[in-house]
């Protein structure tokens, strides 16, 4: 999980996925992201937890939930002084630096540090969400719609779940936000009320070759040896309250705080995360994982790979474009891997077969008893009767879906609009001119010609390599008479004459084409314009597809889901999505394939061993010097500082940032990835070979203090277990 999450997370919620790799229930004991009000019910006290479950979530309050909170840009990070001091991941703060950087001052690359607080500057476009309540609302929310179908149930659901918010948002605490969640296709529904903060200070960095030492060729990889962690404060009115920034605001006294336990840990200690996972769907048809595995995951690890090669592009030439690239350049290789191992591991673990054959089983189980048959009887043929027509042209269809897109293809998407408009008979009129010019020149603000030029290649290339029976076939006419590097170079051509086309350059030009005729439009653009009429059609049809997919399959997905948990007698543990969850696990290596086994831990001792001096793998010169003469403080481990550890807790995008406890509830790490034989987790949980890989507290405070010479901030923390005990100035908890 290198690098920000946030294109990750946007995708990964939108994927026909599937059940769990063992089954429904808690087969492996480590599997599961729970929600709080579950966590009294997993019996952890025989597995290892040393405190009771209630002081880990308190629906009353005080409990270790109230200090893990959500990071506006899809990480979780948690409050570790009384003081509103927030440790989260350097990826996770990646943004922050990057929006405080420029030309000759590249924050992510030389790091950050606040003498004090009156140096800590803010972190634009962030905020951070406190969780203040949970509550399982399914009873109210489902009551009435048992004998409901289709529309008139949805319908219902959805007048049901507005209602209950709208009566409890009127109850809740000035400043805070209710919502009402659907979990599982409606297994489960869920209030959360949360209060969001919205002044937040970045405090201290390490610099790129320790916070993102390894880079993108260790990413998901063990042995590790990153140090991905940032520290930010959280700010508010002087009365308490969430304020903009301002200089008048305050240091944020939270309800709660962790502590930070510098005794080290050892392999089969019982460890637990708290966060915010991004989103899981384990519980699908085996139609929905093919979906995955043969379109959706090889088309986004292409399309990612080629956003990164042309902002990359782009960078080599504009040092300030670079530097302003660089946070969406990490996170989309971040995500191309993502996609690229999930797919690896769909095929290789043979998860399309593995679910079929539950699915035969369920088909056996419902045949065996007339009741069934009548509450399940059709579960089975809709789920593949809706599949079969909604990913007819699977492979196409991920393309079709991502053009033209405002951001990415802006000025596609505005020739598009334009022919459409046209097409269908429309006129721009006169009154509605400058609204459109102020649209456009809004679109056109960030415009990137390269950008938009190299990825229309892009989807051009994709076209072309589409199997016979899917073919755009406009596409397929424009570029007929060519072949091979006639037909690329044709291409390119065809993406120049949209992309930096200078009939298409201002707003004015764009809002010129609506005065034109159909004709005219298909006489002076032949090609643009038979591409966006076919374009349209597609999408249109599409569109369709989609609709009939989506007003059905909800319920039957949720019949499924109710069949397969009665079958194996159990209730299963909510998919992620982004609220918060529990799970547990043990500090355990794993074994990738046969003959090699991986260790739990790695140390500064093993990061210097990587060093070339080159990035990504050039560590300070400071570090090896620390490590040379072996100054770790009261850090120390043997003979060098832990700075990486795995365990087999389950985890997804979104739980960067978390905090990884011991079974006193003490914060001994900072979950930041996962491995490389763990991905594909959001679909199939391998409790075989996943793993988290967090960073050991010892090496942030490690880092913090003897590195950074920013010892100050720890010493407003709470730190328990070394040879120096530490307590926080104030309101220890």
């Amino acid at each position: 999980m290198n690098s920000r999450k946030n294109v990750f997370l946007s995708l990964v919620l939108t994927f026909a996925v599937m059940l769990s790799s063992v089954s429904f229930g808690l087969a492996v004991v480590e599997e599961g992201m729970f929600t709080p009000d579950q966590i009294d019910n997993l019996n952890l006290r025989k597995k290892g937890l040393k405190i009771r479950p209630e002081e880990i979530y308190n629906p009353a309050g005080g409990g270790l939930t109230d200090a893990v909170v959500r990071l506006s840009v899809g990480c979780t990070s948690e409050f570790v002084s009384p003081d509103g001091l927030i440790l989260t991941n350097h990826h996770c703060g990646f943004d922050a630096l990057v929006s405080a950087s420029a030309p000759g001052k590249d924050l992510v690359e030389t790091g950050f540090k606040a003498d004090n607080r009156a140096g800590e500057i803010s972190a634009k476009g962030y905020s951070v969400f406190v969780t203040q309540r949970v509550e399982n609302v399914t009873a109210q929310v489902r009551k009435g719609t048992e004998s409901l179908t289709a529309d008139a149930y949805s319908a219902a659901i959805k007048k049901n779940t507005e209602d209950l918010q709208a009566a409890e948002q009127a109850k809740a605490p000035a400043g805070s936000i209710i919502r009402i969640q659907s979990l599982n296709n409606g297994f489960y529904h869920y209030l959360y009320q949360t209060m969001q903060i919205k002044d937040i200070r970045v405090v201290y960095a390490p610099p790129r070759n320790i916070g993102v030492f390894g880079g993108d060729p260790d990413n998901f990889e063990w042995t590790r040896h990153t140090g991905d962690f940032t520290f930010l404060r959280a700010y508010s009115a002087p009365d308490g309250t969430s304020a903009e920034y301002s200089p008048n605001n305050v240091p944020y006294k939270p309800k709660k705080f962790l502590t930070m336990n510098i005794g080290g840990i050892k392999t089969d200690d019982f460890v637990f995360v708290l966060g915010y996972p991004g989103g899981t769907s384990r519980y699908r048809e085996s139609q929905s994982i093919e979906y995955a595995r043969d379109a959706n995951f090889p088309f986004l690890a292409s399309y990612l790979d080629a956003r990164s090669a042309a902002l990359r592009q782009i960078g080599e030439t504009d040092e300030e474009k670079r530097i302003k690239f660089q946070s969406d350049i990490a996170s989309f290789d971040n995500s191309r891997k993502v996609f690229k191992g999930g797919a690896e591991k769909l095929r290789n673990a043979d998860v399309v077969n593995k679910r079929r054959a539950e699915e035969a089983q369920f088909a056996t189980w419902i045949n065996a008893n007339p009741d069934r048959q009548r509450r399940y009887g059709d579960v089975l043929a809709q789920l593949k009767q809706l599949s079969e027509e909604s990913n007819a042209d699977s492979r196409r269809d991920v393309i079709v879906s991502r053009l033209p897109n405002p951001g990415l293809t802006p000025v596609l998407k505005q020739v598009y609009d334009a022919i459409t408009t046209v097409q269908q008979g429309k006129t721009l009129a006169q009154a509605e001119r400058a609204a459109k010019i102020a649209e456009i020149q809004t679109a056109y603000k960030d415009r990137e010609p390269v950008y938009e030029r190299e990825m229309i290649e892009f989807f051009l290339r994709m076209f072309a390599e589409l199997p016979a029976d899917q073919k755009f076939t406009a596409a397929d006419n424009i570029f007929k008479s060519f072949e091979g590097r006639e037909r690329r170079s044709a291409e390119e051509a065809f993406a120049a004459s949209i992309a930096e086309n200078d009939d298409f350059d201002t707003a004015e030009e764009i809002v010129a084409l609506y005065g034109m005729s159909a004709s005219d439009l298909r006489s002076k653009y032949p090609n643009i314009f038979s591409f966006v009429n076919a374009l349209a059609q597609e999408r249109a049809a599409l569109t369709a597809r989609a609709g009939k997919f989506g007003s059905n399959i909800d319920r039957v997905r949720l019949l499924y889901q109710q069949g397969m948990a009665e079958m194996k007698g159990i209730t299963p543990y909510p998919d992620a999505n982004s609220t918060l969850r529990f799970t547990y696990g043990y500090v355990k290596g794993y074994s990738p394939r046969e003959a090699v086994t991986y260790t739990p831990f790695t140390t500064l001792k093993g990061m210097i061993e990587k060093d070339t001096g080159v990035n990504p793998f050039d560590v300070p010169q400071k570090l090896k010097d620390l490590q040379r003469t072996k100054d770790f403080g009261r850090f120390g481990s043997g003979d060098s500082v832990v700075v990486n550890f795995l365990s087999t807790t389950d985890i997804i995008g979104g739980n960067s940032g978390s905090p990884i406890l011991n079974a006193n509830g003490e914060q001994v790490g900072l979950c930041f990835d996962g491995n490389y034989e763990g991905l594909g987790n959001d679909l199939y949980y391998d409790a075989n070979v996943g793993r988290t890989i967090s960073v050991d507290i010892r090496f942030v405070l490690f880092v913090t203090e003897k590195f950074g010479n920013a010892g100050w901030i720890l010493d407003e923390m709470k730190i328990v277990g070394g040879p120096k005990s530490m307590t926080a100035r104030a309101g220890i908890n």
